[in-house]
Order: C-alpha cells, then sequence, then structure tokens
C-alpha cells in the first residue's frame, strides 16, 4: 500500500498508547489460543468418536456393573458387529497426583472395535500371551518414562487384589501411538481375565460395553433393541452413540465450550472499547491533519481507508502476535498440561483467530473513520 509509511507514521505519534492496546490485544488472542486449546482437549473424544460405535451401560448410573454375562446377549442382536467391554480400574501410580485412566479390556476385541489405537504385530502378540501385560499410551510412556518390559505397580483403590496385597503389578507389553493427533494416549489397558480372577469381589461384571453397528444409518434402532433386550431386568441399559456419551460426561466437570465462549466475548468487548477508543482519540487528535489532507487532494474515501487499515494494523499487531506466540508454545508443549489427553491449538481455531483480528480490526476503526471521512476541510482547519 502507497500510504503504509504515512499509516505507520501515525502509530509512532503516540508510541506507549498504541504499544500498550497492542499489548492488551496481544494477550486475548493469546488467552484465545490457549482456550482453544484446552476446549479442543477436553472434547477430543467426541471428535474422535465412532459413528459405527455405541456405548451400553447401566441405566441408572454409569457407576453401576453390569454381567458380563450381556455381552453374548448383545452380540446376538440384529445389526451388532462386534462388543468389547471396559471397566474403570482407578488405583493409584506412587501417589494421588499422578492420574491417567486405566481399564481392563479384551486384547483382541478391544484393538478390533478401536483401531485408533495402534500397536506392531510383536506387541499384540506378547499382550495377548503375558497374563499380567499392559499396553499404554505414548504421551504416558513418556510422561512417567515407561518403558517395554518396565513392572508398574498400582494401589488399588477402588478395586482390591484377593488377600491382604493391595498393590497390583502390570508388565508393560507394548506402547501404543494414535491413528491422528486427536488420539489420546494417556491411558492404559491390561488384561480383563487377570483383572477378574484377581479382584476381590464383583468378579464377572464390568463398567461399560462398546458396540460397533453394521450400518451406521441404523445406530438408534440397534441402541433400541439392546435396551429393549434387558427392560424389566436387574440391570437395565442405557444405549446411546458413544459421542454422545463422551460428550456427557466431559459436561459434567461443566460445559466448557460455553465458558470458553463468555471469557472470550467479555475479553473481546473489553478490548473492543479499548482499542476503539485509542482509533477515536487518535482522529480526534489529527483533526486538522486530515483536513489538509483533503485539501491536499486526498478523497475521503482515502481518508476512510487510511484509518480503517491503520486500525487494522494495530488489531494485526497484537493478534499475531498473540496467536503465533500462543501457536508456538503449545506446540512445544508448554506448559506441559498431562493431564489433558491431547493438547494442541486446532487449524479452525487458528483461522477463526485470523478472521477475529480482521473484525476487531474494522469494528473499532469504522466509527473514527466515518468521521473523518465527514469531516469538512474549513471544519476541521477551523478546530484548530
Amino acid at each position: 500500500m502507497k500510504y503504509l509509511h504515512l499509516i505507520a507514521s501515525n502509530l509512532k505519534r503516540h508510541k506507549l498508547r498504541t504499544a500498550l492496546t497492542v499489548l492488551t490485544i496481544f494477550i486475548a488472542f493469546l488467552l484465545f489460543g490457549y482456550l482453544s486449546a484446552i476446549e479442543r482437549a477436553i472434547n477430543v473424544g467426541v471428535t474422535l468418536a465412532g459413528q459405527d460405535r455405541l456405548i451400553v451401560r447401566h441405566k441408572v448410573s454409569i457407576i453401576q456393573l453390569l454381567p458380563i454375562s450381556y455381552q453374548n446377549r448383545i452380540a446376538r442382536i440384529s445389526g451388532v458387529d462386534a462388543v468389547v467391554h471396559s471397566t474403570w480400574f482407578g488405583g493409584i501410580y506412587k501417589e494421588p497426583k499422578n492420574f491417567f485412566p486405566k481399564m481392563p479390556v479384551e486384547p483382541e476385541s478391544f484393538l478390533e472395535i478401536f483401531p485408533e489405537f495402534q500397536l506392531t504385530d510383536e506387541e499384540i502378540a506378547r499382550w495377548k500371551t503375558t497374563r499380567t501385560g499392559a499396553i499404554i499410551g505414548e504421551k504416558l510412556a513418556r510422561q512417567y518414562d515407561f518403558k517395554i518390559g518396565d513392572r508398574v505397580p498400582i494401589i488399588g483403590n477402588i478395586w482390591m487384589k484377593k488377600g491382604s496385597d493391595s498393590q497390583w503389578e502390570f508388565d508393560i507389553v507394548g506402547i501404543y501411538t494414535g491413528a491422528d493427533k486427536n488420539t489420546d494416549t494417556t491411558q492404559m489397558f491390561f488384561r480383563y481375565d487377570y483383572f477378574d480372577e484377581s479382584r476381590a469381589g464383583g468378579e464377572g461384571e464390568i463398567g461399560w460395553y462398546t458396540v460397533r453397528v453394521a450400518n451406521p444409518d441404523k445406530a438408534a434402532e440397534v441402541a433400541a433393541a439392546i435396551d429393549k433386550e434387558f427392560a424389566n431386568s436387574p440391570a437395565e441399559t442405557k444405549s446411546e452413540a458413544e459421542g454422545a456419551f463422551i460428550a456427557g460426561f466431559a459436561k459434567q466437570i461443566g460445559d466448557i465450550g460455553a465458558i470458553m465462549i463468555a471469557v472470550v466475548s467479555a475479553v473481546f468487548f473489553t478490548i473492543l472499547l479499548v482499542a476503539g477508543n485509542t482509533m477515536a482519540q487518535t482522529v480526534r487528535e489529527r483533526t486538522e491533519e486530515i483536513g489538509v489532507l483533503k485539501a491536499l487532494g486526498f478523497s475521503s474515501t482515502s481518508v476512510l481507508l487510511m484509518v480503517l487499515a491503520e486500525s487494522c494494523l494495530i488489531a494485526s499487531l497484537g493478534g499475531f502476535l498473540g496467536l503465533g506466540l500462543a501457536f508456538g508454545l503449545i506446540s512445544s508443549g508448554i506448559p506441559s498440561i498431562s493431564a489433558l489427553p491431547v493438547f494442541y491449538l486446532p487449524i479452525d481455531r487458528l483461522i477463526v483467530g485470523i478472521v477475529i483480528v480482521f473484525i476487531l480490526g474494522i469494528l473499532t476503526g469504522i466509527i473514527p473513520a466515518i468521521q473523518a471521512m465527514r469531516l469538512q476541510i474549513s471544519e476541521a482547519l477551523r478546530k484548530n
């Protein structure tokens, strides 16, 4: 732009004011980046959930157990392609703050229904032949420096072992990777047969079933058939899409999306007022200069575009710096938030942030720009 030097010079008029405005916008977009990453981490299971998978749990609550005998009955229902069960294990690794999900599963059917958890053939073979074998995600392995062959002690707090020993021991036989960056690699899975034989109580019961349906378009019909199968039984079921189940589970800690929108909206409204006031004051201080520009032949449209460009430049400086730093820090794992299954700034949110930058620039500059465009030469020169 041929007037870029003139626009940049206007920003140098009050360097401290310009710097503070840019800093305010910078902090807002840095916050936007981190909130976007956290929101994606909380809802990653919904994003990854298979369209052909159902969750079958106890109708009363997820903490109520179901009989393992339901598995064969579910498998016989028309439209069901495969079934696997899981149970929340809990447990403590060394100290309570070291939290990560641990679940007993049946290796073969589990890997068939969850292809996003990827192991080598050798690791799969070891898991099937090692009674105390467990697999862990690559992120979990990095966090605690676990390696294949390590024995991991877990102190039971929900499920106790038979006898007086409350400590479970698992041998790491594989470290799984994710099919894509949305895959949760912070979990640990171990063999259900070892768990069921060793636990003190609850034998023959599981937490929930994951069902793969043959035709995703008929998932609702299959879910209804499963619930009908166990209606009026001592353990009635509730079947729902995997995405809906995970979304409901996530909302137990709050609607992160709504919280993010509320926080970001409040911040950007404040920024809008601050930046808008800055631009309005800048135009008022340059009333005589605007009059001179018009007297020299600058059209009203040129003056309008110059003021808008100045506003967009301020928004771009702060916004792009904030988004860029957020993307860089999050990509490098700063800070390291091990409790979240994944932590990255989604490209779609990055694009939204860029769009908001330009919207912010236009909104904060449009009123001062219109005032400058309508300003008459005689009035501008008379005011000073």
